[in-house]
């Protein structure tokens, strides 16, 4: 049997450019969906850790007549608070990056404070500085510390507490991510803002971080911040205050 040698075998070009085309429509629609669920999967790992560091927390706490972590007055609690419970999570020795359950996944960058500059981009994880204790995590224990911010006689906090004292435990902070306290977003991150002075702030309002409260519950939610300066002519922070009315958090156990 002769085969006829006339029959098309393949695409023609003006069919191949129509199947690329839609190929690439079809990525283009797929791909916001595939960064909304990593995002979202991120934020879940972030979401557990966070309640597993709370925990960690309370265990000590109900270890200590019901105190929370508390260090020398004038130690930064904020971030050594984790030396203190190394042992709750098997991790020998001194705080590491490789303790994961101190780790966000999206934890990639942060703003250093410099003095008469203003904030300066880290293209590193805060979790990966020895001066952060190596977390992407904080404790709210701002009224354990001393000079900290010239103009700031006093910050609110809960170090060294009574949990049970405490009067909203559903609203008040016990830890969350560093930069809820400033804040600015690892998960849905802005360019920071430049002043004419050159002046960089990296915070804005209504911030989205991962917290974590007193009662032992973990949320997403949007943080406060003021874009005010105190009377040392200093830029404050989210910590430095309560929120007003209509937010799902404080920073004060009162």
């Amino acid at each position: 049997m002769k085969l006829r040698s006339d029959l098309k075998t393949g695409f023609s070009l003006v069919e191949l450019l129509v199947v690329i085309a839609v190929i690439a429509i079809l990525a283009a629609l797929l791909l916001p969906v595939l960064s909304n669920a990593k995002a979202k999967a991120q934020r879940t790992v972030c979401l557990n850790n966070l309640r597993q560091v709370n925990l960690g927390v309370r265990i000590y706490s109900d270890e200590f007549n019901d105190i929370s972590p508390t260090l020398a007055k004038g130690v930064y609690v904020w971030f050594r608070y984790r030396e203190l419970l190394q042992g709750y999570f098997g991790y020998k020795g001194p705080p590491s990056p490789q303790d994961k359950i101190f780790v966000c996944p999206v934890d990639t960058f942060y703003y250093a404070y410099t003095p008469g500059v203003g904030f300066v981009y880290v293209s590193q994880g805060h979790y990966e500085q020895t001066n952060y204790c190596f977390s992407s995590y904080t404790l709210n224990g701002g009224n354990l510390a001393t000079n900290v911010v010239p103009g700031v006689e006093s910050l609110p906090g809960i170090g060294g507490q009574k949990l049970s004292s405490i009067k909203h435990p559903d609203k008040t902070i016990l830890i969350a991510e560093a930069l809820a306290f400033a804040p600015y977003s690892w998960h849905e991150p802005k360019p920071p803002t430049v002043l004419p002075d050159g002046y960089i702030l990296p915070m804005f309002n209504n911030a989205k971080c991962v917290v974590s409260f007193v009662d032992g519950h973990v949320s997403y939610i949007k943080m406060y911040w003021n874009d005010t300066t105190n009377s040392a002519g200093i830029h404050t922070v989210a910590c430095f205050y309560d929120p007003p009315a209509g937010y799902d958090y404080q920073w004060s156990g009162n």
